[in-house]
């Protein structure tokens, strides 16, 4: 599972990152002990507890003691925050300034993306849809 570039205790931190944002582990939710998580993924205990210490840093993990470790209050909004800053500077900010060197129009650009957007369910069909 834990096959790419990084060291594996960031990636460890990435998933569970992912999971925090996804809802999968929601708030006060308890996560795997370190054992848990080295017996799973058959890694070394220090690897995980490296992970989990960088997420109690970024505050999206905490420890009760003699409990284990859960996830703290507000750690999805936190990430989300992050990672919308990360997107714009990361993701959105090189993608207009390649459409600006291409000539696409901003009005262009807008448009491709309202098109593509998924619409929201709505919690109030028409009439007949529901029939």
């Amino acid at each position: 599972m834990f096959d790419g570039p990084e060291p594996i205790y960031l990636q460890i931190a990435q998933l569970i990152r992912a999971q925090v944002l996804s809802g999968e582990l929601a708030e006060e939710d308890q996560v795997m002990s370190t054992t848990q998580f080295a017996t799973t993924f058959r890694i070394n205990p220090a690897t995980a507890q490296k992970a989990f210490g960088l997420l109690v840093d970024e505050q999206v993990l905490y420890k009760r003691r003699g409990l284990g470790m859960f996830v703290a209050p507000g750690a999805r909004e936190r990430l989300r925050s992050s990672h919308r800053e990360d997107y714009f500077d990361k993701v959105l900010a090189p993608a207009l300034a390649q459409a600006e060197v291409l000539g696409i129009p901003l009005d262009d650009v807008v448009g491709y993306i309202r098109d593509r957007r998924k619409p929201a369910a709505d919690p109030h069909p028409p009439e007949e849809a529901r029939s």
